[in-house]
């Protein structure tokens, strides 16, 4: 007798086409024991008649299933469940464990404990989602990337594919970063002087890791990146947050004895602050006089649309002393996580050994995609489209911001993706936030920027990458009203 058609249904919220879905299906069940070698399958017409499908959509899923050897085709008899088809280990159930040692002791929550900004999952469910460093579908150039995937997983490209590259990277992507994209902040480098990453974070814990450790001192900007405190914090060393201003980073704040210096000069995180070249060319002599290293996060330059560029700090480097770190995931989507390291090779050479111990190298497919994405043109095509976009959302924004007497605490000159903003005394922004999200309106508070010394509870970052213009003027109204109403509360 046939396994029944009842057997069988399509969950609704599952992603993929209904013939994906099914296939999935009938593979889950064969892999859990449900469906077991032999047995036959409900016909095509019966399965598509109770599932309320066309016919066609079976015939297609089983058509697959046999390719995949998890069912076979007898003739005119129909089809059944392959006796070779892949199957799950059987294990004997697992008792209940009974005490076991206590991690948060033996872990002492050296990573989990760390302060670090938290995202729902769920932004893109929320009508005004002014949440930073998302993609938006509506700007990504879906056709090209799918197409340079496409060939990356040809024939031509198996061995990038496939191969473990040990600690080298993808030739091709260096190749283009040498020549694409470094010149573009003023950066000279060689092949030995670029090592990939899994992202920027991943970029400037390599950093950290190679660079400190106990006893050995640093300095970040505050505000500054909450991603980098968190790593500053387990790498043992000891961290000095120095106040940034309407230029960024002040060199003659530097406290004595550093041995690294962390910067977002082109484009200070969070108040969007730019470097001017003076500042830049000061701290280089500091550097030079007081014998510390700079890495530089060169986050977001390709988003400078309302000014050109300034040249990266790295660029202006003559004495080797600056680690410069860069990211596709702001330019590209930040799912990606592909991002590059580009320091003298001798640092290059220490990180490449760290970054083999942990993960070897980040996946040859994506390299090789990236260089497609790059080397065709598809990547300035997406840079100028995100450019023409965020400068619209930009205006729109801070038409809004105007007329409903929002402060803006920190604008940059050449762009970017965001706000930085201070609420009137009295606001907490994270209660803010809480009250907001009722409306359906996502902002960032901004105390998680801070030095945990000193921590202020009037920031937030409003970002315009993943939100329509049309819906920005009603979600700043929104803040505006939820400010008020907080007022009102502390009064």
């Amino acid at each position: 007798m046939p396994i029944p058609a009842e057997t069988f249904f399509l969950p609704p919220g599952l992603r993929g086409t209904l013939q994906q879905r099914l296939r999935r299906q009938i593979a889950e069940g064969i892999l859990a024991g449900r469906l077991r070698p032999g047995q036959k399958m409900p016909s095509s017409r019966a399965l598509a008649r109770h599932l309320g499908v066309s016919r066609i959509t079976v015939t297609l899923a089983y058509a697959d299933l046999v390719a995949s050897d998890y069912l076979t085709a007898r003739g005119r008899s129909g089809y059944f469940v392959s006796d070779s088809a892949p199957r799950a280990p059987e294990f004997p159930p697992r008792p209940p464990a009974a005490g076991g040692p206590d991690y948060a002791s033996l872990t002492g929550r050296r990573f989990s404990g760390v302060a670090r900004l938290e995202k729902p999952a769920d932004w893109a469910e929320f009508a005004y989602p002014f949440i930073y460093g998302q993609a938006d579908p509506a700007l990504f150039d879906h056709q090209n990337w799918r197409a340079c995937a496409l060939t990356a997983l040809g024939r031509r490209d198996f061995t990038a594919l496939t191969s473990d590259y040990y600690e080298r990277d993808d030739p091709l992507l260096v190749e283009q970063l040498l020549h694409t994209i470094l010149p573009r902040r003023g950066i000279a480098a060689r092949a030995e002087e670029v090592l990939l990453t899994m992202g920027a974070q991943n970029a400037l814990w390599i950093a950290a890791q190679v660079l400190l450790g106990p006893a050995r001192r640093a300095a970040v900007e505050n505000p500054g990146y909450p991603g980098l405190r968190g790593i500053l914090a387990t790498s043992g060393a000891e961290v000095t947050a120095v106040d940034v201003d309407g230029d960024g980073l002040p060199p003659e704040a530097l406290p004595e004895g550093l041995d690294v210096v962390f910067t977002t000069a082109s484009h200070q995180c969070p108040t969007n602050a730019t470097m001017p070249v003076e500042r830049r060319v000061a701290l280089l002599r500091r550097a030079e006089d007081a014998g510390f290293v700079i890495v530089e996060d060169d986050y977001e330059f390709e988003m400078s649309f309302l000014k050109p560029v300034a040249p990266a700090l790295k660029s202006l480097d003559a004495g080797g002393r600056v680690i410069y770190a860069g990211s596709f995931s702001k330019s590209i989507f930040p799912g990606l996580r592909l991002g590059y390291l580009v320091a003298p090779p001798d640092f290059i050479a220490e990180a490449r050994a760290l970054r083999a111990l942990v993960l070897r190298h980040p996946p040859g497919h994506i390299q090789r995609t990236v260089a497609y994405f790059l080397s065709l043109g598809h990547y300035d095509a997406l840079i100028n489209r995100m450019r023409a976009a965020f400068r619209r959302r930009r205006t729109v924004m801070e038409e809004a911001i105007l007329e409903h007497g929002l402060c803006v605490a920190g604008q940059g000159g050449f762009g970017g993706s965001s706000f930085w903003m201070q609420a009137p005394e009295g606001v907490d922004t994270e209660a803010l936030a809480l009250r907001l999200r009722a409306a359906g309106v996502l902002i960032e508070p901004g105390r998680e920027f801070f030095d945990p010394a000193r921590p202020s509870r009037r920031h937030y970052r409003l970002a315009y990458s993943s939100i329509a213009p049309a819906r920005i003027p009603e979600g700043i109204a929104r803040i505006a009203r939820g400010i008020a109403a907080c007022r009102a509360g502390a009064s």
